[in-house]
């Protein structure tokens, strides 16, 4: 614990159900998957003192659950439909003071920068924090970094189906009950599409990890300055739309 009382638990988002793009969070980028990415990256952020996959309780998602033992990192299996209480249920078996929500489909997340928001949560101490909420920072860093008391709360008062899904809108959609708190960047970047939803997508990422040597031990920057190189690597998911909130 960073000060004998503040557990922080990153918390990765893991499926294998997608609509553009199934099983995406098992592809391979440059010899591992692409949830083993993301774990191994996670991982790397000083203030996380636990990284821990969250999936379903689906025998879909059986494959996820062992890839979590190959790794090895733990798993949480919960609610299918309900992520929000897979969330809640999740923190509250591994103890979570503070929760870092990541996703599975972001194999180029930096942990300098979750680091930044997490540090940025300490620092200031409001209900919620993410570099999400003006969006500064490419798509597929996304850091949300939540106090386990709003993540409860949300969790007991979130009704809409879309609430569920996305885990914490209910708390940025209430700002009169909880503190928010903005982490953005010098420079507004937020055009650049890091994720991964689609087949261009899964393109990009593996044109980047090849790039890199097929390492993990890349910053956010150096992908900056490979796709300032090289322009025609953002060409490959240039099109494709972000989903919105409410489609899931």
């Amino acid at each position: 614990m960073l000060d004998g009382k503040t557990k922080v638990v990153a918390i990765v988002q893991a499926r294998m159900g997608s609509t553009r793009l199934p099983g995406k969070v098992l592809l391979d980028l440059a010899g591992r998957t692409m949830l083993a990415r993301v774990v191994r990256r996670v991982a790397r952020a000083a203030l996380v003192e636990e990284v821990v996959v969250a999936t379903t309780d689906s025998p879909d998602d059986d494959p996820i659950v062992e890839e979590c033992r190959r790794l090895p990192v733990a798993c949480f299996r919960g609610n299918e439909d309900d992520v929000l209480d897979r969330f809640q249920q999740a923190a509250t078996a591994f103890q979570a003071d503070v929760v870092v929500r990541i996703t599975a489909d972001c194999p180029l997340i930096d942990p300098e920068v979750t680091d930044l928001v997490i540090r940025a949560f300490l620092d200031h101490r409001p209900d919620y924090a993410s570099n999400t909420l003006r969006r500064t920072y490419p798509r597929g860093l996304d850091t949300e970094v939540i106090a386990a008391a709003a993540l409860a709360h949300a969790s007991r008062e979130a009704s809409e189906p879309y609430q569920r899904v996305h885990v914490t809108p209910y708390l940025y959609q209430y700002p009169e009950l909880f503190r928010l708190l903005a982490v953005t960047g010098s420079e507004d970047l937020s055009r650049h599409r890091w994720t991964v939803d689609s087949p261009q997508d899964l393109r990009f990422a593996r044109a980047v990890y090849r790039q890199m040597g097929g390492v993990d031990a890349f910053s956010w920057h150096d992908v900056g300055r490979l796709v300032a190189e090289e322009p025609t690597l953002a060409d490959l998911n240039r099109d494709v739309r972000h989903k919105e909130l409410v489609e899931g």
